[in-house]
């Protein structure tokens, strides 16, 4: 009623002055600064300490509550394993909040139930109440990010270009790309990456970016959106003591700024334990302590537990609330003093009661409703996908120099080997050695090349797709578009080598052939190591799985085994074997037509004709088209079988069962 009045009054101003000969100017002066006056007494004031209920740019900040959390594991053997134990607490706008306890004491398992982000786990229950902004988590309308402890990035991709795909892919279509560029451009600013903006992220082959470099630029791609509650898992985690305070400064800054931010950390340095504002100490599942960091050393001191005089007291912490397992003794004295600690603590705990507005709907503290979702269009995915694939691609130089290498170093050896072949009835046995170890070598090296690189971006595209950054389809074809040239060019090196070397088939179109089978047959590898590395659970299991089967594919592959010699049960091998089809195909393009020198001078021999090899090996029948349509049925089902694993195997994160109070 007031704000009426004094609009009302404010707006018969307006009329009156002018009637009354005031100059205007000075009437809009005067009404200026009244509603300056009044809106400043309508302001509330802020306490010392106090953060502002919204930020800079008027989005509404975000107060975690959570209470009753508790996860329990049932292992195979039927017994039951507590990871957290009625965990409760509060991370407030404004504000850091670390969370911190010996190793296994709980405190990622606490923060990825508080993201909504523990994987989903057979035998696993999950329960207890997640409040933001006082309404359960599920209801909520808020913005979160979570970083993840191991930074993954495309090692050839420069932190600019980073952040602008990250920017592309994420942030509102209604925002232009030069805005969503300015947005980057703002972050790498703001998180001092300016001197390592055009440095590429690098890996183990090529030199890139510093630990504490990669962490920041994790943040900052987790950023872009402006989330007002931030989670991260172990950032200091392999960083040095400068990088770490760096990193720990940045996140301070970005607490300062309104933002909530909650990490869990291990054993920190004294100056990062001094940028704390709350602490949450966890051992064993057990919460001992939650509250302001400042009062946490006197909550220990009132328990009998005094710091050293200077000690750091994040490992004074750390020692006194983890198990000591040297001997049994020293585990039993462990033991008690957690339950020492859990015991006081509970005590003095001010019970918080959130069970029965959490509890009215089902699932409502499972995952978090921060309305994400895809951003881009189709077209514009896959255009942003292909430029980074083909980036990625063309740049890792260590790779293609290694693959060209190995081609031409195969390919001179084998040429060596069968160097000029005549047509003597013993070439009839190497030309078949050639077409066989070409084939193997053209699979081989595709194969190990997509086992050693796909396993890795498969866990880039899960984070990414968890985030709703894009679709599978997209994804996938502009990986298939963008480094199908570079994967022709090293088949094609090989066979442009090999074939003149050992004088096969003296006839261009015979040639283009001979490259056309062997360039289809590295796609087909290629599709198999992608279905392989899709389902694999890592690196070393894919590249364990795929040359097995590769080898399989080798004993059937045509020239070892006859294929009418082939049992029943196995006949369905040498169909779905790309190398018994490449050289299927090869032998089918190399040997009609070819007159070979008789064993004696009647004219007699073993093989006279090309048509005859064909006859022995089994392939009377075939044509070098029935292979190629085979090898394509055999590559389009592999890459089916790895668009189906992807799409099935999106990230799915376990529900926490509210607890009714």
């Amino acid at each position: 009623m007031g704000g009426a009045l004094v609009d009302f009054l404010l707006g018969a101003a307006v009329i009156a002055l002018p009637q009354h000969q005031v100059p205007v100017a000075i009437g809009s002066v005067s009404i200026g600064l009244v509603r300056h006056l009044v809106q400043k007494r309508r302001k509330p004031k802020r306490r010392n300490g106090q953060s502002r209920e919204r930020d800079e740019a008027g989005q509404k900040q975000v107060t975690l509550e959570w209470d009753s959390i508790s996860c329990t594991i049932t292992t195979k053997k039927g017994g039951t394993k507590e990871v957290l134990q009625d965990v409760s607490g509060e991370a407030k706008p404004g504000r850091l909040l670390a969370i911190m306890g010996p190793s296994g004491g709980g405190k990622t398992s606490l923060l990825n139930a508080l993201a909504g982000q523990v994987p989903e786990t057979k035998g696993m229950q999950l329960q207890g109440n997640v409040r933001v902004n006082g309404q359960p988590r599920g209801r909520a309308a808020y913005k979160q990010a979570y970083v993840q402890q191991e930074d993954m990035f495309y090692a050839q991709l420069t932190v600019r270009e980073t952040l602008n795909m990250a920017a592309a892919l994420r942030l509102p279509r209604s925002m232009s790309p030069r805005e969503k560029e300015a947005a980057a451009e703002a972050l790498i600013r703001r998180l001092g990456l300016t001197g390592s903006a055009d440095t590429p992220v690098g890996d183990a082959k090529k030199r890139g970016l510093s630990g504490g470099e990669k962490k920041r630029l994790s943040i900052g791609c987790e950023l872009l959106g402006n989330p007002k509650l931030l989670f991260l898992d172990e950032p200091t985690s392999g960083l040095d003591s400068f990088a770490a305070e760096k990193v720990m400064q940045t996140l301070k800054d970005l607490a300062r700024e309104g933002c909530t931010v909650v990490c869990s950390i291990h054993q920190p340095r004294s100056s990062i334990f001094a940028m704390f504002d709350d602490l949450l100490i966890l051992s064993e599942g057990k919460l001992l302590y939650e509250g302001s960091a400042e009062a946490s050393l006197r909550f220990f001191e009132a328990q009998g537990y005094h710091v050293p005089e200077h000690y750091n007291p994040a490992e004074f912490i750390a020692d006194l609330t983890a198990v000591d397992p040297s001997s049994p003794d020293a585990e039993a004295a462990s033991r008690r003093t957690i339950e020492k600690l859990h015991a006081a603590f509970a005590s003095q705990a001010v019970p918080r009661s959130m069970g029965a507005s959490s509890s009215s709907s089902s699932g409502a503290n499972g995952i978090p409703s921060t309305g994400s979702e895809v951003q881009c269009s189709l077209p514009v995915q896959a255009k942003l996908l292909f430029k980074r694939s083909w980036r990625q691609v063309s740049r890792d130089k260590a790779t293609n120099i290694g693959r060209a290498m190995s081609n031409v170093s195969s390919a001179i050896i084998f040429g060596g080997i069968f160097w000029r072949m005549g047509r003597s009835q013993s070439s009839v046995q190497d030309r078949m050695g050639l077409l066989q170890v070409g084939a193997i070598n053209a699979a081989m090296s595709s194969l190990v090349k997509c086992l050693n690189v796909f396993p890795k971006e498969r866990t880039i595209v899960q984070r990414e797709r968890a985030k709703s950054s894009y679709g599978v389809a997209p994804y996938f074809l502009s990986k298939l578009a963008a480094e199908s040239p570079i994967g022709a060019f090293f088949p094609l090196l090989f066979a442009s080598i090999v074939y003149p070397a050992a004088g096969l088939h003296p006839k261009l179109s015979r040639f283009a052939k001979f490259c056309g089978i062997l360039t289809l047959e590295s796609f087909a590898s290629t599709s198999l190591g992608l279905a392989v590395g899709s389902f694999a659970p890592s690196t070393d299991a894919a590249l364990a799985i795929g040359p097995g089967v590769m080898v399989l594919f080798i004993v059937f592959g045509g020239y070892y085994v006859n294929a009418g010699n082939v049992p029943k049960a196995l006949q369905w091998v040498p169909s779905a074997s790309l190398i018994k089809q490449a050289f299927e195909g090869l032998c089918d393009n190399e040997f009609p037509g070819l007159r070979f020198d008789p064993l004696s001078a009647d004219g007699s021999g073993d093989i006279v004709q090309g048509e005859q090899v064909l006859q022995r090996l089994g392939f009377e029948d075939s044509t070098v088209l029935k292979t190629v349509r085979t090898q394509t049925r055999i590559l389009l089902f592999n890459y089916w079988a790895t668009y189906c694993i992807l799409k099935a195997r999106k990230p799915g994160f376990q529900t926490m069962e509210p607890v009714i109070a």
